[in-house]
């Protein structure tokens, strides 16, 4: 698919919450961070829903089943049922329910989540190599996932049952840190194998099919807080997308992003969503300016002049540097500009 390189965020004269009518938003990150709510989301995602925004809880974490993530955002004051959540694994079962007949084994390596999807498409959960599967699916199965299950998986892939993964992300956010993610565990089988899985999970097709199938939506808007997962997710499937700066993206990795992760809109949080977004101007010379900043892209270096709000600056200069990087990553030294901003 063809599409225009974004060289700067965009401005919006209405509201998101109005100008979009389904939010997919990330969790981790975004709505919540080692289980309890971030700053401005609970009030924030109310009032979109209270302007008649649908709200949809898009995850690659294929652990919970959408009731336990749905109970979990309920108790933490924002009231969600069980459609309202869409997960990797969700993803995932639809992409193996395409490829094997109905009634099929497959050997899952990962938690709930997994069975419970598998199940929702006519599909049989099995434990062994053994039970003859018809494929393989792995996604995330927590921290006492046995070792063992690796060894599982790696016997049924190395007899050519066809693999499949929900998502790849090589992290997982935690209360106490930054933990292996299903990534991890997918390089295990694939060191052990020499095979590829089929992946469905954020930021690939399969993951924004299975949302847009499940909402309906039309005018959906991708809010999220990394760049390789969420932004290059909309990036795929073509839709727009906010940025949130709550989560693990910061200033030098935003400045940094190839054409694929720029998001259409950065925002500090949730509240993004309730307003209007500021546009970023051509200000003559190479210049870019945003509210009381201008922006530029030296010799060697991103320039920043003015003052105001510190997210004006970094929108003007993010559009200095996508514009001198074209379609790769920026390497201009944005560092003194982002300490003046405190980004």
């Amino acid at each position: 698919m063809s599409r225009s390189v974004r060289t700067r965020p965009e401005g919006s004269g209405q509201a998101l919450s109005e100008a979009y009518d389904t939010a997919l938003l990330d969790l981790d990150g975004v709505v919540y961070a080692g289980g309890s709510a971030i700053a401005h989301a609970v009030e924030s995602l109310a009032r979109a829903r209270e302007g008649g925004m649908r709200l949809a809880y898009v995850t690659n974490n294929a652990l919970r089943t959408p009731d336990t993530v749905a109970g979990h955002l309920t108790e933490l004051g924002i009231p969600t049922g069980a459609e309202d959540v869409i997960t990797s694994a969700q993803a995932v079962a639809r992409l193996i329910s395409e490829q094997v007949p109905q009634g099929a084994r497959v050997l899952v390596i990962g938690g709930e989540g997994l069975r419970v999807a598998l199940r929702e498409r006519g599909l049989v959960p099995v434990e062994s190599a053994d039970d003859d599967p018809a494929a393989v699916v792995q996604g995330f199965g927590g921290p006492d996932l046995p070792w063992g299950r690796f060894a599982e998986a790696s016997y049924a892939v190395a007899r050519g049952v066809p693999w499949f993964a929900s998502n790849t992300d090589l992290t997982i956010p935690s209360g106490r840190g930054i933990a292996p993610g299903n990534g991890a565990a997918v390089e295990v089988v694939r060191i052990a194998t020499g095979a590829e899985p089929q992946v469905a999970g954020k930021p690939l097709p399969p993951m924004h099919r299975e949302t847009i199938l499940r909402t309906g939506a039309q005018r959906p808007l991708v809010v999220g807080d990394r760049l390789d997962t969420d932004i290059e997710g909309a990036f795929n499937g073509d839709v727009d997308s906010l940025l949130v700066l709550t989560g693990v993206t910061d200033g030098a990795q935003l400045l940094a992003a190839p054409v694929q992760h720029r998001p259409t809109y950065v925002d500090a949080d949730l509240r993004g969503m309730l307003g209007p977004q500021p546009e970023v101007a051509e200000a003559g010379e190479g210049g870019f300016r945003c509210g009381g900043w201008t922006a530029t892209a030296g010799a060697d270096r991103l320039e920043l002049d003015g003052e105001g709000e510190a997210l004006d600056g970094l929108r003007a200069l993010c559009a200095a540097a996508w514009t001198a990087a074209g379609e790769g990553g920026c390497e201009l030294d944005g560092g003194k500009a982002l300490a003046r901003l405190g980004i």
